[in-house]
């Protein structure tokens, strides 16, 4: 073969080889398996060039674009996993590329020759071709382009300057155009991975991640200074071949923050299971970081496949998150010697030299930056671990996957040969093998400086911790003891080697360095501190408890490092606790109870079953070593090797005293108790006997060692010894008996009467015959059962001879009736019936209380006499002489003798009876306590009739104690008051319920009482009439209705008669309404409520009806006008009338418009003459006289014009609109009707300025007045108004009206100058005439104006609508009029719109609540109106919800807007109660004006304010307390024309019943049909309800109101706030507690501080509104100037109690 290359090499020619260059490319790249190959080669060229910062940015096309034409960037970050991305960016700040670097660029397999330079292989760069075919790098204003020439297999690059040569511009980019686009690399694993390759950079420091323009992460890098450490001693520093020499350690600290989009996380694969300790997993952590081979990097084929995690929500996608982490870098600094021929051989594999100092890095997490750094990732948003997690020693989990691995808890990095691909060390190739093991072996022995430098600390804050407890050397407290362990515990699985990947003889290698580069063995935290592993024990729980010295492996220590302690007891250095470690121990430290307990457990537990080992040898070494020092006692130190005894708890040793003498030899008790006898007696140990003990302390020594346990000297231990012995006594054998009757032979050692006795000279209980015996007396034992046996057995006697009983009994008769009977019980049994029949017959027994001095006592039989029992001594009956003791038990033997012989234990019923009519009260008060005691159980025969006639119930009466019968005595107390006699009080109930007396006294028993002597004075009848109110349910109809008609009700008299009696129903109760005027006219009485209610039942009404009072005035007009005391009390009388003239029977009203009954007013000129009682004058000089006259006698003044000219011819109604209703309802005629109007003008005017400007401001204000005109609907619309045709103005030269007043015989004519009046002819137009002789008086325009466009008009209708023509826009929104600064057309139409929008609202409404079916109580909406310049409220009278009025024309009708309500729950715009106080204010200065401008008017009257004020008192005393307890709807009122159908509040109504449920305070409470729950209402509302009545009960005292007359009710649904039922104020309970709810939910309204004073506001103006009803029913302007009129009246009461501090 070498002959044919000679010959090729000299007769052939060369070729050059030639290269597929695209081909070597890809099969290059086809190696590199990792997922971040790309940036891992680019980062590690980035920290070759010395850069401190790195970009890399993931570009869209879009975002290419844009950035090419300057566009505006978007807002939207896009998606991480869909979004295509066009192009990669790479760039850094480091060192720009040099002529070399960009002729090494181009060449492949050409690395960076420089020794302190990662690079080796020279491929790094064309790593970009595995994404992209045209890589483009630019740097300090040059470039180099790389493509495929002609798109084939040739690479070729161009090369040149830039445009930006020249600019300072630091970085160096490399772009690269992805093939296709495609989305970017996990963004989560890039920033785990890019974590753990800044760890090991050495200038790199900060990396920034950007999609598009949004930088989605951002990392940074602090280094701490190095710290140079001690090396351990003992370690060698040298590797194996001795190429590596170790010469200083050094340590540092390293940060590194991140902040991250949440958009990231979101993208994170969840985290993988953690392995069980038991089975061998893959290591944690990379060994390497990207510096050389990116070791971190994870291949593809290794990722776990999971499910994404949930999106969130895009709002939240670039939201950032913080994370960090410290870490200590150990640093070891090496010395490398490398010989000539490893070296060659290295140059040619890395095509660099060997470096001849390296470092070698190993990342540390300790305990506390551990777990600092999982507390934060806690917080992160998603659950697939953090960005730390694969760099931190995750010892409990596994970070993302690496390549190649350490096996360990942490990373390290040094300068290790890889493999081509950079996926694994080369340990294939023999000298890179060598270069790589001897590298390895620094590794393992730095994993050991870093061990042994921890567990050096540990040990010192061991020590430390341990010497400040006290106990130097030994344990510290078990919190810190617990924190070193669960150090230690991290120490030791970070330093656990596991198999590592791929490769796993890097574990081993490093393991073995490890181990091998000290001579001692390891140290490991045992129990008593850091010790070497040699002195270290393996755990086991059996010896913990009495070993507590011994160093023991921690059990935490043995679960959680059991991979370290496996191959440390492979080498034998943890091995398990011996017996002789147990002696060891047993013997430097004696044991307390619980320790010898332990020890003594776990010898029985010992396993017996090896027959090699002597079992008895070691039992004895064990007891001899073992010394029980006690915790407490006499603290006697006592060797095992001494015992001899136990006490059996499970057996009769329990009944052993340990507190007495025990022999020395004798167990603890502590100590035995937890062991049964068979393990006990394993110790060589006996049972302690009973009678073994009693020899004990029967010996003469033991007894003379304290008296206090000699049984024949101290009392109280013998007791204790027999009741002892006692107790075995049944358990013990016949030979333990006779030693027992031996030891006690002779020795005084039982306890009897007459001390310690002999057993022979001793006696039973039983033996009471005679006194002075010595009788067995053991305390709290009784003498039976086994103490009976055994004390007879030991020869106590039980009997006394019969003889002795003889001698000393009947003899000298020294013997008592219980020494009898004792005895003859103890003999009973032998007793014969015949001898039983001769001792009843016999009078052997003596009587209790007799006389005992003389010599001869007298005896009785048993049958007649009683039991000696206290009550019958005290009924003074025949006891038997029982003596004081012993004391007598009915349940005795010696009581069941002697019953058995006769003895008495119940007196007979007869007898009882008789003794409950003694002389002797004593005597008599027992019996019949006996009696009512003992009734049921021993009497129930006992029947009332059967002792009718006998008195013998004490009672009591007027005259005193007596005693009664059951048909005359009564149980109540009460009734003595009445005369009855009643039962005496202590005996109430036993007799009411036992003897059958009655309670009260019958129905009829009382109306006779009443009718023959009715109370005499007031004082006795109201006591009377209470009494009697409880018991009207007893009465028939019949009776009352015979009571209503006797004279029973005492009231003052007169003269010699000074009291007389009337009946209930000419009486009336209470205090008169009518004042003084009323208790002239009706007779009121008053014994207050209780007793008011029987009268009331007996006929007796609270007041005079209406119809009583018309009655009286109709029966004598002028009398009751005198007695009324003049006009103005008569004129209260006639509103009273007017507000209750419903209640008048037809027949009386038509008396009354026939009668003369009616108060006429006539004005007069003064006459010389003093004017007479019926006259009074005004300021303006008038005098108005006053008469009765007849209905058609008198006008009501409605036209004031007319009035002023004939107000001296005729009488008018009092200019008060209730009064004028009510007169008009008799038959009045109104002035208007009886006046006629003619015009007489000059020559017309025509087209004058004045005409149309008065056109024009008519048709402008008119609306507004329309607006504010709401009881009285127009005659035409304003639309018809508005036309040409229909409304002219014209204007004359000179006006005069002529008014002819032509009532019955009166005819006058009054001629005057006018400056407007008004004409219309049929339907036709509308005519204003005005004189242009003068100034146009808009009075005079108003009021004709008026005439013709309402039906009815009201005196204010033209002073209002006068104010409104005369006053300029600007002055009148300043007093209310919202909306008038625009111009008037629009403000019209502003109206106009806003009444129908209000109408259809209001039919939206009524729909709805038709079609509403709920049931349940729901949150009410008040149906407030929100224009300021109405009503306030849209208030509710009567007992149900208005129905809506029929449509009419928008400009006719008004109708109010249900507040609408925000989302914060208030009530937005004008809310209740500011628009009612704003109205309130505005109706205020309306009067004001009104009286102004009446004032300004030519002979114009006012009403006096007097009138006024009385108006106000007499509604205020119109309310009155509802007295139903169920409310019905009412009937359909009928309608009152001069008002709107929607104007008042009480028409008929749909609303369910009100149910009265009960009264809080004085106030009622009732509650519709429809409302859940009604039997718990009041105590599910009694807060609330509470709270409303702490705003109302301040008010009625504001008002003057009785409690009484306010009421509060609950609905369910609806807008009805309150409602005025005759008089009767209601309240809605439901819209309180909305209102209240929503002060709760703000705080308070808008503008205010003080809710309690905004509710109490609120109220006050719901009362004012509803008092005012009872003057004027409908809503018009007169109920709306008396509302005003209440409330100017008392505004300033409540000011003060506002301001008060119990207000609050």
């Amino acid at each position: 073969m070498s002959h044919d290359r000679e010959a090729l090499w000299n007769t052939g020619h060369d070729e050059s080889v030639e290269v597929n260059q695209r081909a070597l490319i890809d099969k290059v790249l086809a190696r590199y398996s990792g997922e971040f190959t790309v940036f891992r080669e680019l980062l590690q060229n980035s920290d070759d060039a010395r850069s401190s910062a790195v970009e890399i940015r993931f570009e869209t096309e879009g975002y290419i674009r844009r950035d090419r034409n300057g566009g505006d960037e978007p807002q939207a970050l896009p998606d991480l996993k869909t979004a295509p991305v066009t192009q990669w960016t790479f760039r850094n700040n480091g060192i720009i590329f040099r002529d070399e670097d960009w002729s090494r660029l181009r060449k492949i397999a050409e690395g960076n020759p420089d020794e302190e330079k990662i690079g080796a292989f020279g491929v790094g760069f064309y790593s970009l071709f595995s994404v992209t075919e045209n890589p483009f790098v630019s740097s300090g204003g040059r470039g180099m382009q790389f493509y495929w020439k002609d798109n084939k297999d040739q690479l070729h690059v161009r090369r040149g300057d830039l445009p930006s040569k020249g600019n300072d511009d630091p970085w160096t980019t490399f772009e690269m155009t992805l093939r296709e686009p495609s989305p970017i690399p996990p963004a989560f694993d890039l920033m785990r991975f890019l974590a753990s390759s800044i760890t090991f950079m050495v200038h790199l420091n900060d990396v920034s991640v950007y999609f598009d323009h949004f930088r989605i992460g951002h990392l940074t890098k602090f280094t701490g200074l190095p710290r140079t450490l001690d090396i351990p001693k003992g370690l060698k520093k040298s590797s194996s071949l001795g190429i590596m020499h170790i010469w200083n350690i050094q340590s540092h600290q390293i940060r590194i923050e991140a902040e991250v989009m949440r958009a990231v996380y979101t993208v994170a694969t969840e985290k993988r299971l953690v392995l069980q300790e038991s089975e061998p997993r893959k290591p944690q952590n990379g060994f390497f970081s990207s510096l050389l081979a990116s070791f971190t990097t994870p291949s593809t084929s290794r990722r776990p496949v999971s499910p994404p995690v949930p999106q969130l929500p895009p709002r939240a996608m670039t939201e950032l998150h913080q994370a960090s982490v410290a870490l200590t870098v150990f640093t070891a600094e090496v010395n490398v010697k490398v010989d000539t021929k490893l070296s060659a051989e290295l140059l040619r594999s890395t095509k660099k030299n060997p470096p001849q100092q390296l470092r070698y890095n190993l990342i540390y997490t300790g305990k506390t930056e551990y777990d600092l750094s999982i507390a934060t990732e806690r917080d992160q948003p998603e659950c697939a671990g953090g960005i730390f997690q694969g760099l931190r020693a995750d010892l409990n989990g596994s970070g993302h996957a690496t390549g190649q691995t350490t096996g360990i808890g942490g990373h390290m990095a040094s300068r290790f040969i890889p493999t081509v691909e950079r996926e694994s060390i080369d340990l294939v190739d023999k000298n890179v093998a060598v270069w790589n093991r001897e590298l390895l072996f620094i590794g393992g022995f730095l994993c050991r400086v870093a061990y042994d430098l921890e567990l050096a600390t540990i040990n010192d804050l061991w020590k430390e911790a341990a010497k400040s407890r006290g106990s130097s050397g030994f344990r510290p407290e078990p919190e810190l003891e617990d924190r070193l362990c669960q150090r230690f515990v991290h120490t030791l699985k970070f330093f656990t080697f596991r198999a590592s990947t791929p490769s796993s003889e890097v574990s081993h290698l490093l393991e073995r360095a490890f181990y091998g580069c000290s001579a001692n063995p390891l140290k490991l935290l045992s129990s008593a501190g850091v010790r070497s592993a040699s002195d270290i024990k393996e755990p086991d729980p059996t010896f913990s408890q009495f070993l507590k010295n011994l160093p023991v492996l921690p059990e935490v220590v043995a679960r959680e490092g059991a991979l370290v302690v496996r191959a440390l007891q492979s080498q034998g250095l943890i091995s398990p606790i011996t017996f002789q470690d147990v002696l060891s121990e047993l013997r430097q430290h004696p044991l307390d109870e619980q320790e010898l307990v332990a020890c003594l457990k776990w010898w029985s537990n010992f396993p017996f079953s090896n027959s090699s080992i002597d079992m008895d040898k070691m039992r004895l070494e064990l007891l001899n070593a073992a010394v029980l020092c006690p915790s407490s006692g006499d603290g006697k130190v006592l060797p095992l090797s001494v015992v001899q005894y136990f006490i059996n708890a499970r057996g009769i040793g329990v009944h052993i005293p340990l507190d007495g003498p025990l022999p020395t030899s004798l167990a603890p008790f502590n100590v035995t108790r937890h062991f049964t006898p068979t393990q006990l007696v394993s110790f060589g140990w006996k049972e302690l006997t009973v009678i073994d003990w009693l020899q004990y302390i029967g010996k003469p020594e033991t007894r003379t060692e304290n008296s206090a346990y000699d049984f024949t000297k101290s009392v109280e231990w013998s007791e204790r010894v027999l009741t002892i012995l006692s107790r075995t006594w049944l358990t013990l054998s016949h030979e333990a008996h006779n030693s027992v009757k031996a030891l006690f032979s002779g020795k005084k050692c039982i306890p009897t009467t007459r001390g310690l006795q002999t057993p022979e000279g001793s006696y039973f209980p039983t033996v009471k015959i005679f006194s002075d015996l010595p009788i067995v007396n053991i305390s709290g034992v009784p003498i039976k059962g086994p103490m009976e046996k055994m004390l007879l057995f030991i020869g106590v006697r039980k009997h006394v001879d019969l003889q002795l009983v003889f001698d000393r009994m009947i003899k000298t008769g020294d013997w008592t009736i219980p020494d009898l009977i004792g005895y003859l019980v103890s003999v009973k049994d032998d007793l014969s019936a015949e001898e039983i029949s001769r001792l009843s017959a016999t009078n052997a027994f003596t009587k209790g209380g007799d006389d005992n001095t003389g010599t001869k006592k007298t005896r009785h039989r048993a049958c007649d006499l009683y039991e000696p029992v206290d009550v019958f001594r005290q009924l003074k009956l025949p006891v038997l002489d029982w003596g004081e003791k012993p004391k007598w038990k009915s349940t005795s033997e010696e009581a069941k003798l002697l019953f058995r012989l006769g003895l008495l234990r119940t007196p007979p019923l007869d007898i009882i009876i008789r003794l409950c009519t003694s002389p002797d009260a004593t005597v008599r008060m027992r019996a019949f306590k006996y009696l009512c005691d003992n009734i049921s159980a021993k009497y129930p025969d006992y029947k009332p009739d059967n002792f009718a006639n006998v008195a013998f119930i004490p009672a009591e009466n007027e005259d005193g104690s007596h005693l009664g019968t059951v048909q005359e005595v009564f149980g109540n107390p009460q009734w003595k008051l009445l005369g009855f006699s009643v039962i005496q009080t202590d005996n109430y109930k036993d007799a009411v319920s036992k003897l059958g007396v009655q309670e009260h006294p019958p129905a009829s028993m009382l109306l006779s009482l009443l009718e023959k002597t009715p109370p005499q004075n007031e004082a006795m009848a109201r006591q009377w009439f209470e009494i009697l109110s409880e018991r009207v349910t007893s009465f028939h109809p019949a009776q009352l209705n015979s009571l209503s008609k006797i004279p029973i009700v005492p009231s003052k008299g007169s003269g010699s008669q000074p009291v007389r009696w009337l009946a209930p129903s000419r009486c009336y109760l209470g205090k008169p309404t009518g004042g003084e005027f009323h208790s002239k006219l009706f007779i009121f009485v008053d014994f207050g409520n209780v007793a008011n209610r029987f009268l009331s039942a007996c006929g007796s009404k609270n007041e005079p009806s209406v119809e009583e009072v018309a009655e009286i005035l109709l029966a004598d007009p002028r009398r009751f006008y005198d007695t009324a005391g003049g006009f103005e009390n008569f004129l209260t009388e006639l509103r009273n009338l007017a507000v209750n003239r419903r209640l008048l029977s037809s027949a009386t009203v038509n008396k009354m418009k026939t009668s003369p009954i009616l108060l006429g007013i006539r004005r007069q000129k003064p006459s010389n003459t003093a004017t007479n009682s019926t006259q009074e004058s005004n300021e303006d000089g008038w005098e108005f006289q006053h008469n009765l006259l007849k209905a058609r006698d008198i006008v009501i003044a409605d036209d004031t014009n007319a009035y002023q000219l004939f107000g001296d011819s005729i009488f008018t109604a009092p200019q008060e609109d209730l009064l004028e209703s009510f007169y008009a309802w008799l038959g009045c005629k109104h002035l208007s009707a009886v006046v006629r109007e003619e015009c007489k003008v000059s020559r017309e005017i025509p087209n004058t300025k004045t005409a149309a400007e008065t056109r024009a401001l008519v048709l402008e204000r008119l609306p507004l007045f329309l607006h504010e005109h709401t009881h009285a609907r127009t005659k035409v619309s304003l639309s018809w108004l508005s036309k040409p045709d229909n409304f002219k103005v014209k204007v004359y030269g000179k006006l005069t009206i002529v008014k002819t007043l032509d009532s019955d015989n009166i005819r006058s004519t009054r001629t005057e100058d006018a400056s407007a009046a008004a004409k219309r002819v049929g339907q036709g137009a509308i005519e204003l005439w005005l004189s242009y002789s003068g100034q146009v008086d808009m009075y005079e325009v108003a009021t004709s104006l008026c005439r013709l466009l309402f039906e009815t008009v009201k005196v204010n209708d033209a002073l209002l609508f006068m104010t409104i023509l005369s006053t300029d826009l600007k002055a009148l929104r300043r007093r209310g009029y919202n909306g008038m600064s625009i111009p008037s057309t629009h403000a019209v139409d502003k109206i106009l719109k806003k009444q129908q929008h209000e109408k259809q609202l209001a039919e939206e409404a009524k729909n709805r609540y038709l079609g509403s079916d709920s049931v349940g109580v729901e949150t009410p909406t008040p149906n407030f109106s929100t224009h300021s310049d109405t009503a306030p409220v849209r208030w509710e009278t009567g007992p149900g919800p208005q129905a809506p009025p029929a449509p009419r024309e928008p400009q006719q009708q008004e109708v109010p807007k249900v507040a609408e309500v925000s989302t914060d729950g208030v009530t937005q715009g004008t809310n209740p109660f500011s628009s009612t106080l704003h109205n309130f204010k505005r109706k205020l200065n309306l009067v004001q004006e009104v009286t102004k401008a009446v004032q300004s008017q030519r002979s114009r009257e006012v009403t006096p304010q007097t009138n006024i004020h009385a108006n106000v008192d007499m509604a205020i005393k119109a309310c009155r307390p509802e007295q139903e307890k169920l409310l019905r709807n009412r009937q359909k009122m009928e309608i009152i024309k001069e008002s709107l159908d929607e104007g008042y509040c009480d028409v008929s109504g749909q609303m369910g019943e009100l149910d009265h449920l009960g009264t809080v305070g004085d106030i009622k409470v009732f509650v519709t049909k429809d409302v859940p729950e009604p039997a718990t209402f009041m105590t599910r509302k009694l807060e609330v309800l509470a709270r409303f009545i702490h705003v109302v009960t301040p008010l009625s005292k504001v008002y003057g109101l009785p409690t009484t007359s306010l009421h509060i009710f609950c609905d369910s649904a609806g807008g009805l706030i309150a409602f005025n039922r005759n008089g009767s104020l209601f309240l809605n309970l439901r819209f309180f507690e909305a209102w209240r709810k929503l002060y709760i939910l703000r705080g308070s309204l808008p503008n205010t501080t003080d809710p309690c004073s905004l509710k109490m506001t609120r109220t006050f103006f719901t009362l004012a509104h509803e008092i005012a009803h009872n003057l004027v029913e409908p809503h018009n302007s007169e109920h709306e100037f008396y509302f005003s009129a209440i409330c100017e009246t008392h505004v300033v009461a409540l000011s003060k109690l506002l301001a008060s501090p119990t207000s609050q």
